[in-house]
């Protein structure tokens, strides 16, 4: 296997695979994917960079396209550096270590510009200058997954092979912070311990400003000895255990009970945001906090001014904009989400000038929206599908809002809702950009300004 070497990986190609003459490749797609063309077909390679000629092995084929494995380098790219972690290549967690960061970053960029101008038909006038950050040892919230193999010796704690069910055999993990990856070993003895080693399926990792949770999901109940296991663990790792029996709702803390809080801070806006180890915050709190400054920087709220805030979550953005003086209505479609959203607000002293709502943003009509009252500008943060119904529903004259700072991490529905806003709502695209939010994958993190002619 590939996981002690400290060289490039080159996918191990099986047997019955023929290897096929030599492409160039011609640029990334938005798998990470070398992208050639030969014999009348594009052809997607793993492993493979821009400007790169290579041998590559199909694993699939289609009359127009194949996925395709790398084979032999002959050319290597500029791009091309050598992975920091050992187990790139097998661990499924990362898919462009092989890549400078930068030029990820460029990538990223190449594939939201190429998104808006062929799926919205659309141009910024500006592009954003794309945002960097730490590019290890950034993220802050992971699910490992957990699976005893008698033939592995035991439990393996980590992320799934590529394009595999199974837990990749790792040590370490190089995008987690060095004390949680120092952990992975350890866990691996300690739930090998247990007597449900065989019925703990995941563990998750929460990290706050001053306690790290580890989330453990379990199908059965704790022995007294697996409890005094637990117990000893988040004492010497100085760690707090949550457990899970069923759904997300259902984590609640074990040992010790009197943690810290587990929370992050917004330091530019004096706002701390406690939260549940299950509930859904940025994985990436360095990158979080430059992304709110650049969406609050784009937004520009004014004090009495009403902003609508869709898809509002804790209040990562609704609150920053409240501390501008601005009235907010934060929407949300989890009515606990709303619930810890308002307690946010009250612990950040910002209840007076925030309103948060339960309601179902993807059966969104322009009746509903015109019955929530004008607003001044609005901000959307959807998740990978998009606020289509929001855009849709937004009414074409005067009450429309100004501004419209919009924040995806996927660009393709982001370019189909911007082409909406610019060509049915008569919006203009100002700016966008990328936000490196997870360096090393193939998510892509954007951000766009749209204006009212």
């Amino acid at each position: 296997m590939l996981s002690g070497s400290n060289t490039p990986p080159i996918a191990v190609i099986p047997v019955w695979h023929k290897m096929i003459a030599s492409v160039t490749i011609e640029s990334l797609d938005q798998e990470g994917r070398g992208v050639a063309h030969a014999e009348g077909k594009v052809i997607f390679i793993e492993g493979a960079l821009p400007g790169e000629i290579v041998t590559y092995s199909p694993y699939r084929k289609k009359s127009n396209f194949e996925l395709a494995q790398v084979g032999k380098i002959l050319k290597p790219g500029s791009a091309r550096v050598t992975p920091q972690c050992r187990y790139f290549g097998v661990c499924g967690g990362c898919g462009l270590q092989h890549m400078d960061a930068r030029a990820q970053v460029a990538a990223k960029q190449r594939i939201l510009e190429g998104d808006l101008k062929h799926i919205g038909k659309v141009e910024p006038e500006l592009i954003l200058p794309a945002v960097y950050g730490a590019a290890w040892g950034y993220r802050y919230r992971a699910r490992m997954s957990v699976r005893y193999v008698a033939k592995k010796g035991g439990v393996l704690v980590g992320f799934h092979e590529k394009r595999s069910s199974f837990v990749a055999d790792m040590q370490s993990c190089e995008i987690m912070p060095p004390r949680i990856s120092a952990l992975i070993m350890p866990l691996r003895e300690l739930i090998g311990s247990l007597s449900l080693r065989e019925r703990l399926p995941q563990v998750e990792v929460s990290l706050g400003e001053e306690v790290d949770v580890l989330v453990l999901r379990i199908m059965d109940p704790l022995s007294a000895q697996d409890e005094v296991l637990l117990r000893a663990f988040a004492a010497q790792h100085t760690v707090q255990f949550f457990l899970q029996t069923k759904g997300p709702e259902t984590a609640y803390p074990f040992y010790p009970l009197d943690a810290p809080e587990l929370n992050y801070v917004l330091p530019e806006f004096d706002i701390v945001m406690p939260f549940h180890p299950t509930e859904f915050t940025q994985v990436n709190p360095a990158m979080n906090r430059i992304l709110v400054r650049r969406a609050l920087s784009l937004l520009d709220p004014q004090p009495g001014e009403r902003i609508a805030d869709f898809f509002c979550g804790l209040g990562n953005f609704t609150l920053p904009i409240a501390r501008r003086g601005a009235q907010v209505v934060g929407y949300e479609g989890s009515a606990t989400m709303v619930r810890r959203a308002a307690e946010n607000a009250e612990r950040n002293r910002l209840s007076a000038n925030t309103q948060f709502i339960e309601t179902n943003l993807f059966e969104a009509s322009t009746t509903w929206l015109q019955g929530q009252g004008a607003f001044d500008k609005m901000l959307l943060d959807p998740p990978r599908d998009g606020a289509f119904a929001i855009v849709n529903s937004l009414a074409e004259g005067q009450a429309a809002p100004e501004r419209i700072v919009y924040v995806s991490c996927n660009p393709a529905t982001l370019a189909r809702d911007a082409a909406v806003l610019v060509h049915a709502k008569g919006y203009r695209l100002k700016a966008a950009g990328v936000v490196n939010m997870f360096p090393h994958t193939t998510h892509v993190e954007s951000m766009a300004l749209f204006e009212k002619d």
